[in-house]
């Protein structure tokens, strides 16, 4: 009851700035977008104070301000999102006009919507002569971003992050979307907010970007975040200046932590250190017995889950081989379902199992759907620990089965693969007389005579079959 938070009154609470996570896809212009946004605010004389990675800007225009978050990637938004961290309110996707939609750009929409999040599109690199910005917009409507000059409910800005063409009016036009979210806070209260990035720096020990969402933070506060605690002893604003104190909407560096909080914890600031510093250490002692995490929906209990009524859609990420295969997966998932129950495909995409896709199935709790693709060690390890289920099928109608079965609570006992080796092929000999041999090299656990295989090219079956002989040198093996 210590942590929870003070009532607003309606008559206390300010409007606040807006905050903007940018993403989209590799080399598309997001840094060059945030560059050209800071530029137009630090003079160059202040400019030497930003030296440090910065996680958060903020952004003084006419109409009022904006905060960026720089998210280094979608996994790292997905994360804060895991952990129950909504500190986005605008999502600003960047596209670039002579690229087009890539698998990073549908991935970052599947995470803002999954967030409920609304997106504004900003088109780049219209200045290149190549740039064609109503091919982006005809390519965004597949995905139900549809321009509002077309009568949809999406904003799509064309600019150049290069000539600094659009960007003013792209600033406007998030500061009339945050109007039309009303976003509100009490600044008149104990700070409350998320940490958004935090590292241990020489000479201040761990330090935190944290974003202030309501209240007011100030220098000497007694806080606690996550499984950390302290008192504030300096804060700086992301131009480098010390500044006293910080309001609803504002993201600091904060130093005076017991040790470095993680990303997406939330910030809570309290009257006594005492209390602080026992909240911290019974969390620490709990995450200490809590490392086997609750683990997240399953197809075996979903049908338990549906009839205690806790759950009402199968939440399913795919992935597969071919494009082909993820479109028949996604249309037969979604006519699976009854006006009780239903399936909904989170992300789809081609290619293997990745660790984004464990994140984002963690977030919104779903099971991970893998046709004629595995998932590599790392990304299972990762599913481990995040408690996600990963099952893989190679035929097309099993994947349908299953999932029907689960929301029926008809599922068979699944048969489990056990994974006794990993061999490499390094070489390929031709015989005339057999066929292909592939000369290989064991990396881990063992390869035995008739065992079944199954070759992957980038996490993709190519192959799947059984061992028919095993040498070593000359001779034959039974087990390697």
């Amino acid at each position: 009851e210590v942590l929870a938070e003070e009532p607003d009154k309606p008559e206390d609470l300010l409007p606040r700035a807006p905050v903007v996570t940018v993403m989209g896809h590799v080399d598309h212009g997001k840094t060059s977008l945030l560059d050209r946004v800071r530029e137009a605010n630090v003079a160059a004389g202040e400019a030497g104070g930003i030296t440090q990675h910065i996680a958060a800007y903020e952004v003084k225009i006419d109409q009022g301000r904006v905060v960026f978050l720089d998210t280094p990637g979608h996994a790292a938004f997905t994360k804060m999102r895991a952990r129950g961290a909504q500190c986005t309110d605008i999502v600003v996707l960047v596209v670039a006009a002579d690229d087009g939609v890539m698998p990073q750009t549908i991935e970052a929409i599947d995470h803002a919507k999954a967030a409920e999040v609304p997106i504004v599109v900003a088109v780049n690199k219209c200045d290149k002569p190549n740039a064609q910005p109503e091919r982006i917009r005809q390519e965004l409507t597949q995905h139900e971003l549809v321009d509002e000059q077309w009568g949809g409910k999406t904003i799509i800005k064309d600019i150049s992050a290069l000539t600094g063409d659009g960007v003013s009016e792209l600033m406007e036009l998030l500061v009339l979307e945050a109007e039309m979210l009303e976003l509100k806070a009490n600044p008149n209260k104990k700070a409350r907010g998320t940490i958004v990035e935090s590292e241990i720096s020489r000479g201040l020990g761990p330090v935190a970007w944290v974003l202030v969402q309501t209240g007011t933070l100030r220098i000497g506060d007694v806080f606690l975040a996550g499984d950390c605690y302290g008192r504030v002893r300096s804060m700086q604003n992301a131009r480098g200046e010390d500044v006293e104190e910080a309001g609803p909407s504002t993201p600091v560096v904060v130093t005076g932590f017991s040790g470095p909080p993680d990303a997406g914890d939330t910030f809570v600031v309290l009257e006594e250190e005492r209390v602080a510093r026992t909240i911290a250490e019974k969390r620490a002692e709990l995450a200490k017995q809590r490392s086997q995490r609750r683990p997240h929906v399953t197809l075996e209990d979903f049908h338990d889950l549906m009839m205690a009524g806790e759950k009402k859609e199968l939440n399913v990420v795919i992935k597969a081989d071919v494009q082909g295969s993820v479109d028949v997966l996604e249309t037969s998932f979604q006519k699976i379902g009854n006006e009780e129950v239903k399936v909904t495909v989170v992300h789809s995409g081609v290619g293997g199992v990745n660790e984004s896709d464990v994140l984002l199935a963690s977030a919104s709790d779903a099971v991970v759907i893998g046709f004629h693709v595995t998932a590599n060690a790392r990304v299972q390890k990762l599913a481990e620990e995040e408690g996600v289920e990963i099952r893989t099928y190679r035929v097309i109608y099993e994947a349908i089965d299953a999932v029907r079965s689960a929301l029926e609570g008809m599922l068979a006992p699944e048969s489990r693969e056990v994974v006794i080796g990993h061999v490499e092929i390094r070489q390929i000999f031709r015989s005339s007389a057999v066929g292909n041999i592939a000369g290989c090299y064991v990396l881990d656990g063992e390869v035995s005579r008739g065992s079944l295989v199954r070759i992957t090219r980038d996490d993709v079956i190519i192959y799947d079959g059984k061992i028919a002989t095993l040498r070593r040198e000359k001779d034959d093996a039974k087990t390697v």
